[in-house]
């Protein structure tokens, strides 16, 4: 087994994606990625850009450098030599090398893993690893690698904290969103840490509940050691007394649980509990958005503080919107998803999240 940083090996295997690219949900019926003036999606058949296939890897890390510069979590990105300046993601990589001995001689069988958790050693890794659904284990070429890329295109979309990517933003709207995005970094935004129950955040919680029972005792004249517990049961002898914040159910004290420091550490999850509390997904790479209690991905935190249009898929910034039916549009996007036509004072039909004047609705029917 080996841990390493995928930074070092920024090829980018993978092509970026763009125009004529095959659509992966429509299975032939797109003639390829046509990219839209300005919705995120394609032209052709109004799928969005991560179903004509994921970015680049580079891109991928070159986006979550972005997120996580300028946060605590900022050392889990570097700056690569002779780039542009822009920070990149140092994300873990994990490759097994089994042996698999038949006759004479012996053959290698390796798995990698197109991320895991840092910091952890080979067998801990491994063991969460074990814990996440095997559908949803990021091993390289497999439905589990692809659903990770996607739900990091679906998470933590490129346009929520570049105000570059997003389109017509007025200057006093650009520094809006820049205020937006350096609030969320300092107030909300966390990497979750994998550690065994009673470990995370490297003790120092349960070091400073020990230090403030000590000091309690000798202030009562009492033996520490019938000290109360800390807080996250640190001082528990039985791991069973560990439980997971999302099912309640006991976590073994020798079985890695996931922390998230803004909730403190005397909450842990179960790998597979660790998801967003809006949609359920798990939450990609650990990345998670605190607020109210709870973990949020990236795109679901941000829209619980502003409304995102349903036709750009951009947080609004402007306060003077359409809203129709719990959904927000910018006034220039409601529009027509097949003609295009501005549909502000006209009928018009909404089917899920998409706009059609009553011509096109009935050319659908």
């Amino acid at each position: 087994l080996q841990l390493c940083a995928a930074v070092l090996q920024m090829s980018g295997s993978q092509p970026q994606v763009g125009r004529g690219a095959p659509c992966l949900r429509c299975r032939g019926l797109c003639t390829g990625f046509e990219p839209h003036s300005w919705r995120k999606i394609c032209k052709s058949c109004k799928c969005s850009q991560e179903e004509h296939g994921p970015s680049s890897e580079l891109d991928d890390d070159r986006k979550i450098g972005r997120l996580l510069s300028g946060s605590r979590h900022a050392s889990l990105t570097a700056r690569l030599k002779g780039g542009d300046g822009a920070r990149v993601y140092k994300r873990n990589r994990m490759i097994v090398t089994n042996p698999n001995i038949s006759g004479k001689d012996p053959t290698f069988d390796t798995i990698t893993y197109e991320w895991a958790p840092p910091g952890l050693t080979q067998k801990l890794a491994m063991q969460y690893m074990e814990l996440v659904p095997k559908e949803l284990q990021p091993v390289a070429g497999t439905e589990g690698a692809w659903q990770r890329r996607r739900r990091l295109a679906r998470q933590l979309p490129l346009h929520d904290q570049d105000p570059a990517q997003c389109r017509g933003l007025t200057e006093g709207e650009q520094q809006l969103m820049h205020d937006f995005v350096t609030r969320y970094k300092a107030e909300a935004l966390g990497v979750g840490e994998v550690a065994l129950p009673g470990q995370g955040g490297g003790r120092k919680e349960e070091e400073k509940a020990q230090e403030k029972a000590q000091e309690k005792a000798q202030e009562k004249s009492i033996d520490p050691s019938t000290a109360p517990e800390s807080p996250n049961g640190a001082l528990e002898s039985t791991a069973g007394h560990y439980r997971c914040e999302s099912c309640q159910q006991p976590v073994p004290g020798d079985c890695p649980v996931v922390y998230a420091e803004r909730a403190g550490y005397s909450r842990q999850w179960h790998p597979g509990c660790f998801v967003c509390c809006r949609c359920t997904e798990p939450l990609v790479d650990l990345i998670y958005f605190w607020k109210s209690g709870a973990a949020w991905c990236g795109r679901h935190y941000c829209e619980s503080l502003r409304p995102r249009c349903a036709g750009c898929d951009e947080i609004i910034f402007s306060e003077d919107y359409q809203q129709v039916e719990g959904l927000a549009w910018h006034h220039k996007h409601f529009a027509c998803l097949e003609c295009e036509t501005l549909l502000t004072g006209k009928p018009f039909t909404l089917a899920n999240t998409s706009l059609l004047c009553s011509t096109c609705s009935q050319s659908r029917a």
